[in-house]
């Protein structure tokens, strides 16, 4: 069975950085593209970043283009998220996930193209 476990979440004030990351077990974590969802209150769950399996490609929402950074490390099944230049409207709870396709190059930016989904780690930016 898959788990993924996010981790990194916190209080920051705005500008500031954070570094989310997500382990991966219960299968080959190394052939699957990973994501980054996040979801504040009230709102629906939105897509944040994503990554190829390999880790060639990413893609990004424009929101946060420039200020975050997708990366994993298949030797540890892990994928982080690097958030920096933090703003207020980054509070979310933010989620990692598996996508369901094996060796994919598509980068999906809708959630139920990902079979796979962690508890959520709260982040806050204050102003």
């Amino acid at each position: 069975q898959v788990q993924l476990v996010e981790s990194g979440g916190g209080l920051v004030q705005a500008g500031g950085s954070l570094r989310l990351s997500c382990a991966a077990s219960g299968r080959t974590f190394s052939i699957y593209a990973m994501g980054w969802f996040r979801q504040a209150p009230g709102k629906e769950r939105e897509f944040v970043a994503a990554i190829t399996w390999s880790g060639r490609s990413t893609s990004y929402a424009e929101s946060v283009k420039g200020r975050f950074t997708i990366s994993r490390d298949n030797a540890k099944n892990t994928v982080y998220l690097q958030m920096n230049s933090l703003k207020p409207e980054d509070t979310a709870v933010y989620y990692c996930a598996e996508d369901r396709t094996s060796f994919s190059n598509t980068l999906n930016n809708r959630p139920l193209q990902y079979d796979y989904w962690g508890q959520g780690t709260q982040v806050t930016v204050s102003s």
